[in-house]
């Protein structure tokens, strides 16, 4: 007889278990544990907790060995503890309670599991423990020391299952549950503390963690509630600085100096003589970043450098960039520009930086650079030592990206430095924390391939290097990302590369309409498009000329005081839903979409396209509401890494259409128009085609180069290839 094949076997044995276990749920536990009347309900229902942990898909995975012994605990392992418990010669009201027990950790176990909260392959595990506890319980003892041998997750379905609420040391091991939560999650250990106040280490756990997380702690310690009375208790010099910061109407001024503070550089005083002027509380940001970088560089660890970059480029934005670009249509440039002539080479350097999503490409042509040069003398040299080269590879992308990368390299008296300079923008890439330094470099080789091929060569051959050097390292971080920037770098000038082939990822250049309708070889499914819409004047101004779009002869209309809807009603089915462009103040357009989106999720309605219409500072929340279903997403007004890194966040698989600088109502309807026409009459998205038919009609429209299509958007390409590259093998040059 031919032997049956491991995994068959095991699959067999799974069936097997299953059936046998159907016919136990109603024949009871097991034939030999005969259950006396009083107690059957309670074994009954573990019996139908173990089949619904069956139903929901518990026993399943990859792994034949693991499916086996995770399906022997679920049916004969819990089959037996029932009967252990049931033949125990302690009290029925204990053995009822023991078998409740068992049936909650059974149910939470499944819960927890659908949560993602819970690995099935603790399981065995964890009622060997709820047996050991068991023991312990029955006879007055603590059960602190199966508490003190678990994990985290297997501690906390032990004590969620209620079998020990009267066991005497019960709140000790809650304790221990609390360090075993903190030591996992540490940034939730706040969070947690709003239902421990009666920790006997509160206090202890507080300055741990609030030294760890000083947002977190300031935020807390803002609440008027227990917690944050404790907070403001403790008698430690920098609780109570922070605590200081978060009761005060100036907090949020404060807190990006927390290092400073906290170490006596600054006091609160010196902040409070400039907080109310633009330009002087800007200056002092500044010049706090550029001493932090400084001290960086000199391997001082500094607490809260994140709120002091966030804090900067909001008063950028808010003080500087946006009253220039509202000035757009001013053609007297001493009047646009008014607002930045108090400011230095310096400080203009770090309105580029925080304006990569903002910047209008006039401001930042007409007046930061030429002006943040001109108060350099013209030497790029000099500015970038003067700033501890922070940010110089963003730096370098928006000049490639606003063609003034070769002006800028111009600038260096000695062009070897300039050679160096470039040499160091791909250099240690996979030494830096996350992938904004990879995405900025694949971001900005297409502009300097255009106008700088020398510089562009040197990139590549860079780049190869780099990669080689990572190979010799046995650095895996590096060859990944370097391997993955050289056919980047070639595909945009070989177009025989596919990139979706060499990367192993979903399709580069295109997206079939099967793939946006949900469809299958037996239904031919639909299209579902969703829109964001925002309540400023532009926000109502995109509306009104949106609804036009859909002529009554090819769509039928529908509409409610929050949202609009369109279904075709010739060519293939396209739902388009779009939220108005309510209110707000009032907060009414974020209430409509949220409605919007409650309403696709209940309908069972998945966006495959998903359309941003408003300022690059709406784009955060359209991409917060993103369903992970969408396949292409239209930003119109937003570039950067940041926002492509949390689209991808959303939904792994998107094609993101950007523009560098602000979208255009000229270009942004005409290719959402394009779009939706294409979609009505089924074909397939393919970008290169596409874009070159929009091309056509659009190319002289000012801005229309600053949108990239989704082929050509190399930084998200990058972290889709990166994150996937890494989870496998098949890198090499």
């Amino acid at each position: 007889m031919r032997r049956m094949s491991y995994p068959l076997r095991i699959s067999l044995f799974s069936a097997f278990c299953f059936f046998s276990f159907a016919v136990s749920a109603q024949t009871g536990t097991d034939a030999g544990c005969k259950v006396p009347i009083s107690r059957k309900l309670w074994h009954d229902n573990i019996d139908k907790a173990q089949a619904a942990a069956l139903k929901a898909g518990f026993v399943k995975g990859d792994n034949p060995d693991v499916v086996h012994f995770v399906n022997n605990a679920l049916v004969h392992q819990v089959d037996a503890l029932q009967c252990r418990i049931d033949r125990d010669s302690m009290g029925d009201q204990r053995k009822v309670g023991y078998l409740r027990g068992l049936e909650r950790l059974l149910r939470n176990t499944v819960a927890e599991f659908k949560a993602r909260r819970f690995t099935p392959s603790n399981l065995p595990e964890l009622l060997d423990a709820y047996e050991a506890a068991v023991r312990l319980d029955k006879t007055i003892a603590s059960i602190e020391p199966v508490i003190e041998k678990q994990e985290y997750e297997v501690s906390k379905m032990l004590i969620a299952s209620e079998a020990f609420v009267g066991n005497p040391g019960l709140s000790n091991v809650k304790h221990r549950l609390v360090l075993k939560f903190a030591t996992l999650y540490p940034d939730k250990v706040f969070a947690s503390l709003k239902d421990n106040m009666d920790l006997p280490f509160r206090d202890s756990l507080i300055k741990v963690i609030g030294y760890k997380f000083p947002r977190q702690l300031y935020d807390y310690a803002a609440a008027d509630n227990k917690l944050g009375y404790a907070i403001r208790a403790i008698n430690d010099s920098f609780v109570r600085t922070v605590s200081r910061m978060a009761k005060s109407s100036s907090g949020q001024l404060y807190f990006p100096f927390l290092d400073n503070i906290v170490k006596g550089r600054q006091t609160l005083d010196d902040i409070d003589a400039v907080k109310n002027d633009p330009v002087k509380y800007y200056r002092l940001l500044v010049k706090t970043k550029m001493d932090y970088v400084q001290r960086q560089l000199e391997g001082e660890k500094i607490m809260e450098m994140k709120a002091l970059s966030a804090m900067l480029e909001k008063k950028a934005v808010e003080n500087f960039i946006k009253p220039i670009n509202d000035l757009h249509e001013t053609e007297n440039a001493a009047v646009r520009f008014a607002a930045l002539n108090p400011l230095n080479a310096q400080e203009l350097y770090y309105l580029v930086i925080a304006g990569e999503t903002d910047l209008y490409t006039s401001s930042y042509v007409k007046g930061v650079y030429p002006r943040m040069m001109q108060k350099v003398n013209n030497r790029g040299d000099s500015l970038l030592l003067s700033v501890g080269f922070d940010h110089f590879k963003k730096f370098i992308k928006m000049a490639a990206g606003y063609n003034t990368l070769p002006n800028f390299l111009a600038s260096f008296p000695e062009q070897d430095r300039a050679r160096v300079l470039m040499t160091a923008f791909v250099n240690n890439l996979d030494k830096s924390e996350g992938l904004e330094d990879g995405v900025d470099v694949a971001d900005s080789y297409a502009s300097i391939s255009e106008t700088m091929k020398p510089v562009a060569d040197q990139m590549l051959e860079n780049v190869k290097r780099n990669y080689q050097d990572a190979v010799q390292a046995n650095n895996r971080r590096g060859q990944v990302m370097y391997d993955l920037l050289y056919k980047l770098f070639e595909s945009s000038t070989d177009s025989s590369i596919d990139l979706s082939k060499e990367f192993n990822i979903p399709p580069v250049y295109g997206v079939s309409y099967k793939t946006l309708a949900n469809a299958t070889d037996s239904t031919e499914g639909r299209v579902v498009i969703q829109v964001f819409f925002y309540g400023d004047k532009d926000g109502r101004f995109n509306y009104a000329n949106f609804v036009p779009q859909f002529p009554a002869s090819l769509w039928k209309r529908n509409e409610t005081k929050q949202w609009i809807s369109f279904t075709s009603t010739k060519g293939k089915p396209i739902l388009v839903y779009a939220n108005k462009p309510l209110d707000e103040e009032s907060g009414e357009v974020d209430r409509a979409q949220a409605a919007l989106c409650d309403y696709l999720t209940e309908k069972d309605l998945n966006p495959t396209v998903v359309i941003h219409r408003g300022h690059s500072y709406y784009a955060p929340y359209t991409i917060e509401q993103l369903a992970p279903s969408a396949k292409i997403v239209f930003l119109g007004s937003c570039g950067g890494y940041h926002l492509i890194h949390d689209v991808l966040e959303h939904a792994e698989d998107a094609h993101i259409i950007a523009s560098k600088q602000i979208g255009k109502q000229v270009i942004n309807q005409p290719l959402i128009d394009m779009l939706m026409e294409k979609l009505r009459n089924g074909s397939n998205i393919e970008w290169i085609p596409f874009w070159r038919e929009f091309e056509k009609r659009y190319k002289n429209i000012e801005g229309f180069g600053d949108y990239i299509p989704p082929h050509k958007n190399l930084g998200a390409i990058f972290i889709k290839a990166y994150k996937n590259a890494m989870g496998g093998e098949g890198i090499g040059i």
